[in-house]
């Protein structure tokens, strides 16, 4: 059945996050409050020990029935959720505590009170002050990561997704009544979003791919939680030797190559005809800017020329800028902010490996150093 994936991703008996951090930590201590006098039960935070490391857990919580259900709201959080976990991270942030979050929402809370709170200001403060921290972060969707409510948790240098959770911009069948006016094709538009694990792991959108026990982790959620202990620990050793600064950049450029593609026009869609034409143009010689950035045509070098003079009037513009209250920044092993052909040659140190005995990791994997690919291997690279 087409529509099975966020089915059994909305399974009731999937283990929840309470569930997650009661099993796979040594201790576990809730932690209340978001210093505004509310305290959102569909955002639950804690401290948390495993193997004598303690790690900051934020993650969403549903229920087990109707009554839990509507305590948490269904596990979508109201504005003062996401600053309360904000909170949190800020704490854990400023004395060297790693980040675990756990997504599982079907996204955030859209009522009339929660649009008069701030919840899309609340969402996009997050999404701001989660790049800055100095501490790695590590998210894991354990069943169903639903739009910005599920991002707003999830800006971290690795992220993981369990192998029958799913992820999307739009549930199914809001897309489904959008595109075809129908919820029946709710099944359609599941295959149309590409959301289940193996899609998003193919697409570098996620890291890793958690395993599941046989039948899913609904099935047999004590066999679940080894696994994804296993996933936590492995993924943070790779970050014990790195710098804050590197954490920080790590972070930044993970984003900032999602969705990378040619920005070039296929006729005809001839996509394969394209690239061959584009390798003879740089086997002649191409063209090159001012700078020595190899293109395939004068017009190309032109046009990257442009970009890079936009960047460095924008340089000079925020430097005279001395009333900025929040100052535009970024991690100083980035060059400048610039189009996305330069953010991946610009990282200073590249994203660590996955070791052996863990699934292949994104699209920053690999070990070495910083290098200049040409734009025929980002063409190829693209998805």
């Amino acid at each position: 059945m087409k529509s099975q994936p966020p089915q059994v991703a909305r399974h009731p008996n999937r283990p929840t996050f309470l569930d997650i951090a009661l099993n796979i930590t040594d201790k576990f201590v809730e932690l209340h409050g978001d210093r505004g006098g509310l305290d959102d039960p569909a955002v639950v935070c804690g401290l948390g020990d495993i193997d004598g490391v303690t790690y900051l857990f934020v993650g969403h919580q549903k229920g087990r029935n109707t009554k839990e259900n509507i305590y948490r709201n269904f596990g979508m959080p109201q504005p003062n959720g996401y600053r309360k976990a904000l909170r949190f991270m800020r704490h854990a942030d400023k004395f060297g505590i790693p980040i675990v979050t756990f997504v599982d929402t079907p996204g955030a809370y859209a009522g009339k009170a929660a649009e008069e709170l701030g919840q899309g200001e609340a969402i996009a403060v997050n999404l701001r002050e989660m790049f800055g921290f100095r501490v790695p972060i590590l998210s894991v969707v354990i069943g169903e990561g639903g739009s910005g409510g599920a991002l707003a948790i999830g800006c971290a240098n690795r992220n993981l997704i369990m192998e029958h959770a799913v992820y999307y911009v739009a549930s199914p069948e809001a897309c489904a009544a959008i595109l075809w006016k129908s919820r029946e094709k709710a099944g359609t538009a599941t295959e149309a979003l590409r959301i289940t694990s193996t899609q998003l792991h193919a697409q570098g959108i996620m890291d890793e791919i958690v395993p599941e026990p046989l039948g899913g982790a609904h099935a047999d959620p004590m066999g679940a939680f080894p696994f994804i202990r296993e996933a936590v620990t492995r993924n943070f050793a790779h970050y014990a030797s790195m710098t804050e600064e590197e954490i920080k950049v790590d972070r930044y450029a993970k984003f900032r190559r999602l969705g990378m593609f040619e920005e070039y026009i296929v006729r005809g869609g001839d996509r394969a005809g394209a690239l061959e034409e584009r390798r003879a143009l740089y086997a002649a010689g191409g063209a090159t800017t001012p700078a020595g950035t190899v293109c395939a045509t004068p017009e190309e070098a032109e046009l990257v020329e442009l970009l890079a003079d936009a960047d460095a009037k924008w340089d000079e513009l925020v430097a005279d800028k001395g009333e900025w209250i929040r100052r535009p920044a970024q991690p100083s092993g980035l060059a400048r902010s610039g189009t996305m052909w330069a953010v991946g040659n610009a990282v200073q140190k590249p994203r660590p490996s996955v070791p052996p005995g863990g699934p292949a990791g994104g699209p920053g994997g690999g070990g070495g150093g910083a290098t200049r690919a040409s734009p025929v291997e980002v063409a190829d690279s693209s998805t």
